[in-house]
């Protein structure tokens, strides 16, 4: 039989990211393939983990037992790096994901980007630059946690209202607008004009850039806000092409 879709390995640092971001890691992850492996680690024992134990069951993730064997130390990080590269060389993963904000993953992520197997990244904002870019692409969980309301009352969906940024903002970024002119650029024809598709492709290849960080789903729709670009949509095919408005 042929594999219909990618499969991928979600590895949880349950120490280091919160359990209400899981449903948006998960639904981030659906959207290029099977997350068919869902380990989380940390020692079970203590009760800073006990809002994991819900969350384990509801997304069928399997709990890996981790005890502190010395104090100060985190034995965590060495079993997950262990059994990532264990996986890597006994099953047929297509892309791996390690959800934490700690930088001691960014060797294990950078020997699987050596063997050509894209590394989702998944942290918080004060996530070390090193590890969010060792990672094909980096997420914010703050862009996808769910939170929570006061006792007895629903929980309130952070992901249906996501803080956009501005295209004042984003213009404002040095690092967002030098990734996508470069994108433009390395991607343009001869008349200035670079398929969307194409430039989506350079920056995933060459960056951990991802649209939800700056609250928006599509990098159309970012394109469209930051107005640094002429944009034209064919008629028939519905593609976007953009150009940079500086030379034109």
């Amino acid at each position: 039989m042929t594999k219909k879709e990618d499969h991928i390995a979600l590895f949880i640092d349950c120490d280091n990211i919160s359990h209400r971001s899981i449903e948006g890691i998960i639904n981030e992850l659906s959207k290029y393939g099977i997350v068919n492996i869902r380990q989380a680690y940390g020692n079970w024992t203590k009760d800073n983990l006990k809002n994991w134990e819900d969350k384990l069951l509801e997304f069928a993730i399997k709990p890996i037992q981790q005890f502190d064997y010395s104090k100060n130390k985190n034995a965590t990080d060495i079993l997950m790096t262990i059994d990532a590269i264990d996986l890597l060389h006994t099953k047929d993963i297509d892309a791996f994901a390690f959800a934490t904000s700690d930088s001691d993953f960014t060797p294990v992520v950078m020997r699987v980007q050596a063997e050509g197997i894209k590394v989702f990244g998944f942290g918080e904002k004060k996530t070390p630059k090193p590890f969010m870019a060792a990672c094909s692409q980096f997420i914010f969980t703050e862009k996808l946690m769910k939170g929570e309301a006061a006792q007895g009352s629903e929980p309130i969906d952070v992901m249906q209202a996501p803080v956009k940024k501005s295209g004042k903002e984003m213009r404002s970024d040095t690092w967002l607008v030098n990734v996508l002119r470069t994108a433009v650029e390395q991607t343009m024809d001869e008349d200035g004009w670079a398929n969307l598709a194409n430039i989506g492709q350079y920056i995933n290849n060459s960056t951990s850039f991802s649209p939800i960080n700056f609250g928006y789903k599509k990098l159309s729709n970012l394109i469209n806000e930051i107005d640094l670009f002429d944009v034209y949509v064919d008629e028939d095919s519905k593609q976007m092409s953009i150009r940079n408005k500086r030379f034109y």
